[in-house]
């Protein structure tokens, strides 16, 4: 459990209800030319929606969050000096990195666990946790962009963690390079992860932006010209804090010397 940002997630209404404060920003005054996003930070559920009817067990599992993500974010907004924006409320309750529109911002089902209490989500349920999470999430990341646009270059980096076994299947990758249509990030940090033999790195995989987990990047990035990547580390290496740190300084050293691209990435 995160519980730093679980504790900074919540917070007392005037009815008493616990109130998510959806969007955490660190170093928000850092001077580098990145912006950091992990929208799959927490696990945290808001007490009304009673955890969705899961355990305790399974709100430790990647259905979740992205175990680990978290902690090589911060790592990197620290040696890249560059804001971190973190969803500080569980995927399960909306997805930030979905379009809200699409079927599975709220999921009925992950990882072959159905997930009780989205299984008859209104559509006024829906708007809340768009205009609660979803929607201050985001304006988060584009503040943040926008104040570095100003400032001049700027690269949005999506920081997450994945899972060695998914549906019974091996991923043999210990971390993967995601990207779209822009390759300028992203085709010389594959390269450069690659110089270590030791490492099996995986290119779109072990998802693509085909898999719908572009969203963010896409809207705060790519089309609106800037160069993004999302990085995908397997969870299991992150278990302990020293690996988050390891990661985290391995990737900001390799962003440091990539540098950004001239001029402004293709729409």
């Amino acid at each position: 459990m995160l519980e730093s940002l679980t504790e900074r997630a919540a917070r007392g209404t005037s009815d008493g209800e616990t109130q998510p404060e959806a969007a955490i920003l660190d170093n928000g005054r850092g001077r580098g030319a990145h912006v950091l996003v992990c929208e799959h930070a927490s696990n945290f559920i808001p007490a009304r929606y009673g955890q969705l009817g899961l355990s305790d067990a399974d709100l430790q599992r990647h259905i979740a969050w992205d175990p680990g993500a978290l902690g090589v974010a911060r790592v990197m907004a620290r040696e890249l000096d560059a804001p971190l924006v973190s969803c500080a409320v569980s995927r399960l309750v909306i997805d930030c990195n979905r379009d809200p529109a699409v079927f599975d911002a709220i999921t009925l089902r992950s990882e072959g666990t159905v997930i009780p209490g989205n299984m008859d989500v209104s559509d006024a349920e829906r708007a809340r946790r768009v205009r609660e999470v979803y929607e201050p999430f985001h304006a988060e990341v584009a503040d943040a962009v926008t104040a570095k646009r100003l400032a001049g270059q700027v690269a949005v980096i999506g920081i997450h963690s994945f899972t060695p076994v998914y549906n019974g299947t091996q991923r043999p990758w210990h971390v993967g390079i995601l990207f779209d249509r822009d390759e300028s990030l992203s085709a010389p940090m594959v390269a450069a992860l690659r110089e270590d033999p030791s490492l099996v790195v995986g290119v779109n995989e072990p998802y693509s932006p085909g898999d719908r987990v572009y969203h963010t990047l896409d809207r705060h990035g790519q089309s609106q010209g800037l160069p993004s990547v999302m990085i995908e580390i397997r969870n299991d290496l992150l278990a302990a804090p020293n690996q988050q740190e390891e990661w985290g300084m391995k990737l900001a050293t390799i962003l440091k010397r990539i540098g950004l691209p001239e001029g402004d990435s293709p729409k």
